[in-house]
């Protein structure tokens, strides 16, 4: 598993960095090329799947001697995730795994993926050291409001803060009065939950008639959705604090894959030691050179469970130089996935554009809806958005959605209908991932 290089970066944290985020570019990419080369032979030797797939391409793992020569390899996809269910995909025998995750399964069957004990300490790992990358510090209390159960947000963040040494609040998801009311009492100084959950952690304290401005949270750590720098924004205006993003997803590991760095707010250096990100055309499966926007495909390098070998996450993105890890390459901001384009008359459209230009409205919030129908033989796209408290807009109402009708046409190229609706009437999350879009157009 890349022992040899990968003692050359065990040591102290210094100056709240570990060996491995001091290394230059050159010799993370030594420690990737012989990680590389022990997960391929991992995955080929004990994953039916990828001894298949191998075959199939006419390669061997002894064939891919430099990480340019990973393009050689095929995809891995969720649906062979899926056609692997329950434990097909696994390298280890069953009872040698510590832990077991999945996805939710709201399309089919949940994707599950599994953890021996060394991979649960390498998650625990990077879970602290992205955790100490947004800022927080040993000694720290952290109240966590991602889901815990099978879903990997909830356990991996609080792994990675008791192994940062920090006090953790175990809330997880739902019960928002009473999330406002320990956030009060208990004083913590970070939380970690979605940003739209946040908004409506906002919504609570306004409703407990507390001025989030004066709680104690100086840092934020969110993720598993993608969010915008305007929501960024109006959160850091919102609580007084540090906003930064995390990024990870349960078939490369969990949340902990790449983060923001506190200091910069730049993109998330992706921990490059554990992961190797690859950008690729979304249609022709190329790789793109450094710099352009493509689909994010990862390849673990050392999972011993579950090895994954260029997966396609369907997230855009690009990958830019590291700062201030300069050794680490960033993945810019993810706002959109491909699966989560809609296609409207032919223009490609992002949820996340719809709520860049919502909040950049004074009067509206960062809760919105995308509804879709089909008016004959044409689509149709309505904005439901929600005004913010204390913004009474009285006989104004329509002029101001009407504003937001050219503001999407002019931004997007768009034509779509706005209605604005009273504070609190969006539907809000509570668990997990807020619902953007709801399509109602009749299936082909």
């Amino acid at each position: 598993m890349g022992a040899a290089l990968a003692k050359a970066f065990e040591g102290d944290i210094v100056d709240g960095l570990e060996p491995i985020e001091r290394a230059s570019r050159d010799e993370v990419m030594a420690l990737q090329r012989e990680r590389l080369a022990w997960t391929l032979k991992h995955a080929y030797d004990n994953v039916p799947f990828y001894r298949r797939a191998f075959e199939t391409a006419g390669i061997h793992p002894s064939d891919i001697r430099d990480l340019a020569d990973l393009a050689k390899v095929p995809f891995t996809m969720k649906t062979d995730l899926r056609d692997s269910y329950p434990f097909g995909m696994f390298a280890v025998p069953r009872e040698k795994l510590a832990r077991i995750h999945g996805s939710s399964g709201t399309t089919g069957k949940p994707i599950v993926v599994g953890y021996t004990q060394a991979d649960i300490d390498m998650w625990a790992n990077v879970m602290a050291r992205s955790i100490r990358a947004a800022g927080v510090r040993p000694g720290m209390m952290v109240h966590v409001a991602y889901g815990y159960g099978l879903f990997t947000g909830g356990l991996g963040a609080h792994y990675g803060v008791e192994k940062l040494g920090c006090t953790v609040i175990p809330m997880s998801g739902g019960m928002t009065e009473r999330q406002v009311q320990l956030i009060n009492d208990f004083q913590p100084d970070a939380i970690m939950v979605t940003p739209s959950y946040m908004l409506a952690i906002l919504d609570g304290f306004a409703k407990a008639g507390l001025d989030p401005r004066e709680s104690s949270l100086r840092f934020g750590i969110f993720g598993a959705e993608p969010w915008t720098n305007a929501m960024r924004q109006e959160i850091e205006r919102a609580f007084d604090l540090d906003a930064t993003d995390i990024y990870g997803l349960s078939e490369v590991i969990g949340p902990g894959v790449a983060q923001e760095c506190v200091e910069t707010k730049d993109g998330l250096h992706v921990w490059e030691d554990h992961f190797y990100p690859e950008i690729i055309d979304p249609l022709t499966g190329e790789v793109l050179p450094e710099g352009e926007k493509g689909e994010l495909v990862f390849t673990s390098l050392t999972k011993e469970a579950f090895p994954i070998i260029r997966y396609r996450t369907r997230d855009l993105t690009r990958l830019l130089p590291g700062t201030a890890r300069p050794g680490m390459r960033r993945m810019e901001k993810v706002t959109g996935r491909s699966d989560d384009m809609i296609v409207l008359r032919g223009v490609n459209v992002f949820p996340t554009q719809i709520e860049e230009i919502l909040l950049a409205a004074e009067h509206c919030s960062g809760h919105y809806q995308i509804e879709l129908t089909r008016e004959g033989r044409l689509d149709e796209m309505t904005v439901h958005a929600e005004v913010r408290e204390n913004h009474d807009l009285g006989a104004d109402v329509e002029a101001y959605a009407d504003a937001l009708v050219g503001r999407i046409k002019n931004t997007i190229g768009v034509t779509a209908r706005v209605l604005l609706h009273p504070t609190g009437t969006i539907e809000r999350t509570v668990v997990g991932k807020a619902k953007r879009v709801v399509d109602k157009r009749p299936r082909e």
